[in-house]
């Protein structure tokens, strides 16, 4: 009984911290433009969830995570969370 209130109680968290991520690139077509993929490992293997995002988009997303020591991903909104940025 124990065991499936805890499991209950792990599925409701909805948002969760990005322990990881394994990003790849894949070729759609021959000299066409290829499609990125970022896997995001949520709560040292807890959670996962996959971004497809554009390539402006990606660059953007390194660039915050590297930014920053600390993400978060909201599995119900899809909304990746950053920690703090120093400003100036």
């Amino acid at each position: 009984m124990a065991d499936a209130q805890e499991a209950r109680t792990t599925e409701q968290i909805q948002v969760r911290q990005i322990t990881q991520m394994q990003a790849s690139w894949t070729q759609q077509e021959r000299g066409a433009d290829g499609a990125f993929t970022f896997q995001l490992i949520l709560d040292h293997g807890a959670a996962e969830y996959v971004l497809r995002p554009s390539a402006e988009d990606a660059d953007v997303l390194l660039k915050l995570f590297n930014k920053t020591g600390t993400a978060y991903f909201d599995l119900e909104r899809g909304v990746v969370m950053f920690g703090n940025i120093a400003i100036g």
